[in-house]
Parts: structure tokens; C-alpha cells; sequence
């Protein structure tokens, strides 16, 4: 692994799956474990073979090749170290610094509330027990015009969302991240006298777009935890919208009947709109999104110029959800 990922790696090696699969899978063991030792099988001494947890790989590879791109991934340096985490610094590079000493575990709990059958506070170890584990690549393009490439790992969100049952009322999930100005100092009154944002952090999306088996709650990157400047210990990802759609740090999930308004569409309404699609056609005011720097390697050098893919090249699978919708009003 260190020589494939190690920090002045460049993403223009081609990097199979598996390099990044196996250390996932090493690290996902305890859910493995669990779910053999359930089955029929019962042999104790095949829990540690090397090749069940190949079989375990391939499986988890096999269910998510549909939606993995075959691009070249962007490296994990340069992932872990070019961040927009505005709780802990306006910076892109300060957020990996700030945020070493948060490194939340499964003792982190969500609370899930409103239109739902099941509320309650759920502990990512609870969480883990019922979802299956699984790695996907995926594209990620942020509003600002850069994109990357990163192997996430994580679950499907639709399968908590069955979990806790949401009634016929929930049209929505609102999301919220962590207020603790203790742990982000980015949320903190600055020497100005006032906030970047209104904190706590909160974003939304539709139920169909929850329930999209392209949307992932990730637990980890690169086959390791996730750090804490990627959103630690868990964070939405929708590869389909802009960046700033994937909340971090998550604490909160609530379903409710109207339409949630999140944080970037409040501060901003004329540049942020709640669905935050990818979409080539219609310019942030202030920057034409036509094209994207792909960031491939950590020496920031490995930039590549793109034209923009409309849904982020994800239209297959989510762009019948906006069938009939005039997507520049509705941004």
C-alpha cells in the first residue's frame, strides 16, 4: 500500500481496485466476522482466511462496479489535504493540521428524528451492524470548478433509511453537522466580530435522491477511517451535486414534510440553490462551471483542464428524478 499511496505518489499510475480493497476489507473485519459467525457455516477457523476475505473483496467490488468510474485516482495526499471544512478553517490546507486530534470512533451517535417510525439515537457501531460495508470510486466535483477522484468507503443510505422507517409524511431529510466550537475553531467569532456561516451546518435533499443507491454515508477513505478533515466519522456523499451537498461530521438526519433550507442556499441564495446539481450549462454567477480542474497528485501540479459532465457524468442513474424540472430555476 505505501508505495502505491505514499505522499508523492501521482494519480497517473493506473491503481486497480484492490490495492485499495483489501486494507478496506482488513479494517471492515468485525462487521465480516459478525456476519459469518451468524450464518450457517460456523467454522471458527476459516474467519481468518485470507481467501474469505477475498471473497468478501469481490463481492463488495462486484456490487458496486456499475456506479465505480475507471478513472485514475486522485492521490490520497492530496484527498486528505485539500479540504473545504469550514469548521475548522476558511483555508484548504489548515483543516488537515487542525484536525489531528479529532478522531471521533463508534461511540459517535446520530440522532434520528421526525417522520420516522424508529427515531432514537444511533451509535455508528449500532449503524454498522445493519448496513453492509462496501467501496466505491467516485467522481467528486465542487462547486468552485476542481474535482478529484476518491475511493470512499461506506454504506448505501437508503439502507438506514429503511431501518429506522420514515412515514409517508417524510418528503425530506434535513442533515446537521457537529456544533462544538471547542472541537472547530472555525465556528468560533472571529477578530471581525462574526461567523463565516450559521453554524450548525445543515443541508438536505429529497427522499427519491436519498434513497438513490448512488448515495453513501462514508466511514472511510482510501481503505482506512476517515479522517478528520474529510468529515469524520461519517459523511454524505452525493457524487451526482456539488460538493458542498456531502455535510460532514453528521450528528443529526431529520424527516420532515417541507423542504429543508440548507446553509450555503441561506447565506447565498443567489449563487446556492438547494439541489446543487451538476450541471455544465448554467454558470455560478460568478464562474462559467463548463469545465473543472481535475487535482490528481500532491504536488498540486497534476491538474488537468475538463470539460464538466452534466449530473457529474452520473445521468444515468438520477436523471429521471428531475424529468420535467427546469434545472437552471430549480440550481
Amino acid at each position: 500500500m505505501s508505495q502505491v499511496f505514499a505522499k508523492n505518489s501521482t494519480s497517473k499510475l493506473s491503481v486497480k481496485e484492490s490495492f485499495v480493497t483489501d486494507e478496506n476489507v482488513f479494517w471492515n473485519r468485525r462487521q465480516f466476522i459478525q456476519r459469518f459467525t451468524q450464518s450457517a457455516i460456523g467454522a471458527s477457523g476459516l474467519l481468518a482466511s485470507g481467501a474469505l476475505l477475498a471473497s468478501e473483496a469481490t463481492q463488495k467490488n462486484e456490487n458496486a462496479k456499475p456506479f465505480n468510474t475507471a478513472e485514475s485516482l486522485s492521490s490520497e495526499y492530496v484527498v486528505t489535504h485539500h479540504n473545504n471544512f469550514y469548521e475548522f478553517s476558511t483555508s484548504k490546507s489548515k483543516p488537515a493540521e487542525l484536525a489531528k486530534d479529532f478522531k471521533p470512533g463508534n461511540d459517535w451517535t446520530v440522532e434520528i428524528s421526525g417522520e420516522v417510525a424508529k427515531p432514537g439515537k444511533y451509535s455508528l457501531e449500532d449503524i454498522l451492524k445493519f448496513t453492509a460495508t462496501e467501496e466505491r470510486i467516485y467522481r467528486l466535483r465542487c462547486v468552485e470548478g476542481w474535482s478529484m477522484v476518491i475511493p470512499w468507503t461506506g454504506f448505501q443510505l437508503s439502507q438506514l433509511i429503511k431501518r429506522v422507517a420514515p412515514t409517508s409524511k417524510a418528503k425530506y431529510i434535513e442533515f446537521e453537522t457537529l456544533e462544538s466550537r471547542s472541537t472547530f475553531p472555525g465556528q468560533r467569532r472571529g477578530s471581525l466580530g462574526f461567523q463565516v456561516l450559521p453554524w450548525p451546518y445543515r443541508e438536505g435533499l429529497r427522499m427519491d435522491e436519498a434513497m438513490n443507491p448512488l448515495t453513501l454515508i462514508a466511514t472511510g477513505v482510501y481503505g482506512k477511517r476517515l479522517p478528520g478533515q474529510n468529515g469524520a466519522p461519517m459523511r454524505l456523499i452525493v457524487p451526482w451535486k456539488y460538493g458542498f451537498k456531502s455535510i460532514k461530521s453528521i450528528v443529526s438526519m431529520r424527516f420532515v414534510e417541507k423542504q429543508p433550507v440548507n446553509t450555503w442556499q441561506k447565506s447565498a441564495p443567489r449563487e446556492y440553490g438547494f439541489y446543487a446539481n451538476v450541471n455544465p450549462q448554467v454558470s455560478h454567477p460568478r464562474w462559467s462551471q463548463a469545465s473543472e480542474r481535475r487535482i490528481t497528485d500532491d504536488s498540486f501540479f497534476g491538474v488537468k483542464k475538463m470539460p464538466t459532465q452534466m449530473f457529474n457524468g452520473y445521468g444515468q442513474w438520477v436523471a429521471d428524478m428531475y424529468k420535467g424540472m427546469d434545472l437552471a430555476r430549480h440550481f
